[in-house]
């Protein structure tokens, strides 16, 4: 009977391939050909061995003497993410730095988020022969000495300002921890939005509208949020030599001094507003209209700029119409009403009354509870300040500088809206990209490391809007798809991997095919 192969699981858990024949009712070996760990290995072998039957060969000359484990992996290679990410690099002109180093701890922070020591395992995984530890260490040093940030940023507004529109820039800030007992003079204890009570810093980061990172800024981790928009857009302003453009931030930025000092510098700003200024700024609604609201509505109505300033717009069933010179003392606000975001707010209210209730009751113990008055005679539910959020709930609002002429208040809303890019940006840093910078102590190789994911953000964001897949989708389809080497009778045999459909859809969104 002419021979065939065979696959058998061995003790170890790898699969042999071997050149069986029938002799009887029990199968005859010919020849082992290997043992395979991956499916990728396990095609070369087939291959391999379906490339010796279709030889003609009728007879084997194999003998027990010869070595069981003829075939040996040379190499392993995840040629098709390593090409994408070569041109990835390529694409946004970070080949100019001519830094290998560099490139493979951009890599390693793309494909597996790890230590740098640990980035040679990962990188050996794909294909690429990773430079020494201690080649790796000089790169840290040398991303600050020779100011790679500074190339990197100019290549991402290059990119950005030819593909996009860099009119419109959106900024938030984040905190990064660290797991250390003592504090020193960037990583200092903070406020923390996860409450922590470790040592962490604070990182401002800058986009376009879609997302893709602009500048990056870190700062101590007791500096106040507020303070840290006006430094990075000044840096990005000077960088690049710009004068006019629109600055988004949420409400954390809301402060006299951020926005007068954006004014004074010549930019426009959107900045979300904070709910207790609705009964202020909406007084000549609530006196001529009630709390009563249409869902999308929009109120284009003015806001003082210091809380000493006192607004009188009763006297006239219109809202004023924001002039810089007929309001010296004031800015632009514009409040939406959402039937959703009521329900929403709706809600949450209720189930603070019932715990404020429950304070009251003595069924809780909390040292504060909103909506809970205390006085002489005991706790008691605060009916007003219930009252008064009850007529606020739906409403948003959001404060700028551009007058009513140049900007709708639909348009005010929309440009807001696209705050959640840089929020994606952020998740995408500090999940995917494993932003936390854990294992450095020096503020240099904080910021080395920062650069380094500032870098792989910017090549995350970019594959992104071409392919229509998340970053980790990327990985995650083009890791395993690995090339193998084998040598077998002295002969080399490389595989290709079988491509996925998901795998021809990156592939073609990159035009790599």
């Amino acid at each position: 009977m002419s021979p065939f192969l065979r696959k058998v699981t061995t003790a170890s858990g790898a699969t042999a391939v071997q050149v069986v024949a029938k002799e009887g009712r029990r199968n005859k070996i010919l020849e082992h050909l290997g043992s395979a760990h991956t499916e990728a290995e396990l095609a070369v072998l087939m291959r391999a061995g379906r490339d010796k039957l279709n030889a003609g060969q009728e007879t084997l000359d194999l003998g027990l003497e010869q070595d069981p484990q003829a075939a040996v992996v040379r190499s392993l290679r995840s040629r098709l993410l390593l090409d994408v990410l070569q041109a990835t690099w390529r694409g946004l002109g970070f080949d100019a730095l001519e830094d290998e180093a560099f490139f493979q701890l951009v890599a390693a922070r793309l494909i597996f988020p790890t230590s740098m020591l640990d980035s040679a395992r990962v990188l050996s995984e794909v294909g690429i022969d990773p430079v020494h530890r201690s080649t790796m260490k000089r790169c840290l040093t040398r991303i600050q000495q020779c100011k790679y940030r500074d190339q990197i940023a100019k290549n991402c507004f290059e990119h950005a300002s030819t593909s996009g529109d860099i009119s419109l820039v959106l900024y938030d800030v984040t905190t990064l921890y660290f797991e250390a007992e003592h504090e020193d003079e960037l990583r200092k204890v903070g406020y923390s939005k996860e409450r922590r009570v470790d040592p962490q810093i604070v990182v401002g980061l800058l986009v376009d509208r879609g997302g893709f990172p602009l500048e990056i800024g870190c700062f101590e981790g007791n500096k106040a949020e507020t303070t840290t928009i006006v430094p990075i857009i000044q840096q990005f302003q000077a960088r690049h030599g710009l004068a006019d453009m629109v600055v988004v931030a949420d409400a954390g930025m809301l402060s006299t001094a951020n926005l007068t000092a954006l004014n004074e510098a010549g930019l426009r700003f959107i900045v979300g507003s904070r709910q207790v200024k609705a009964p202020g700024d909406l007084a000549n609604h609530f006196h001529w209209h009630g709390d009563a609201f249409d869902d999308g509505q929009l109120i284009d109505t003015i806001t003082p700029r210091h809380g000493n300033t006192k607004t009188d717009t009763k006297q006239h069933r219109r809202e004023p119409v924001w002039d810089p010179m007929e309001h010296p003392g004031h800015w632009r606000a514009v409040w939406a009403f959402s039937k959703k975001r009521a329900t929403r707010d709706g809600h949450t209210l209720t189930a603070q009354e019932n715990r404020a209730r429950a304070v009251i009751d003595g069924d809780v113990t909390v040292k504060s509870t909103r909506f809970v008055k205390t006085t002489a005679a005991g706790r008691s539910l605060d009916e007003a300040s219930l009252k008064r959020a009850r007529s606020l709930v739906g409403l948003k609002g959001y404060v700028t500088n551009i007058p009513a002429t140049v900007m709708s208040a639909a348009e005010v809303l929309s440009s807001y809206h696209d705050l959640w890019q840089v929020e994606q940006s952020f998740r995408m840093s500090k999940t995917d990209l494993q932003a936390r910078p854990m294992f450095h102590r020096q503020r240099d190789a904080i910021e080395a490391h920062l650069t380094i994911v500032f870098t792989a953000l910017a090549m995350a964001r970019l594959l992104q809007a071409q392919t229509g897949f998340s970053i980790r989708k990327i990985i995650r389809t083009l890791r395993p798809l690995q090339d193998v080497t084998i040598t077998l009778a002295g002969q080399d045999i490389t595989a290709k991997a079988e491509l996925t459909d998901d795998a021809r859809t990156i592939l073609k969104a990159l035009k790599m095919t």
